[in-house]
């Protein structure tokens, strides 16, 4: 059976309208919070996944060569020594070249305490070179994330504390 190492939770909506007026262009209040009411936790979608899917909160289109920064909403606490490993979802992966654009996203256990309370994005890429437009509506799977166990170094002697938010540690 799987280890049981963490839980996801959303952010608070003051962090979710912060992060999403700093990627799109002002909405209405009550539009922000409708969309922030129907973020929905990452979930698995059969007993066998490895990988737990994340939803987008609004409908996005991206043509050939377009990039968006997605703010899920999203933050994971778990256990240490346990890191959360996100990709695009298969499918869109292979139909759109749908890519991430750091290629693997790392979430470390850590982040969950960060200054902007550990919030996952997802900077996504239409790398479509058959001129496919990618339309992913709001609920929709678009990334996912798997966690994986990880070890250190016999001589390793970090002790210092995360404090700050995405990228914050170099």
């Amino acid at each position: 059976m799987a280890k049981r190492i963490g839980q996801f939770h959303k952010v608070s909506y003051r962090q979710f309208k912060e992060a999403f007026l700093d990627t799109f262009e002002p909405l209405e209040e009550e539009e922000i919070r409708e969309i922030y009411h129907e973020i929905k936790l990452p979930k698995r979608a059969t007993k066998g996944s490895a990988g737990y899917d994340f939803f987008t909160p609004f409908p996005i289109v991206l043509r050939p060569g377009a990039t968006v920064k997605v703010p899920t909403g999203i933050r994971v606490e778990m256990q240490e020594n346990w890191v959360l490993k996100c990709y695009p979802r298969s499918g869109l992966g292979f139909k759109y070249r749908l890519q991430l654009n750091n290629t693997v996203g790392i979430i470390d256990s850590d982040y969950f305490y960060s200054d902007n309370e550990g919030h996952i994005f997802a900077k996504i890429t239409n790398d479509s070179n058959e001129k496919k437009v990618l339309e992913i509506d709001a609920g929709q799977g678009f990334m996912q994330g798997i966690f994986v166990e990880y070890g250190i170094t016999m001589d390793d002697d970090v002790t210092d504390v995360r404090n700050g938010g995405f990228g914050s540690t170099t």
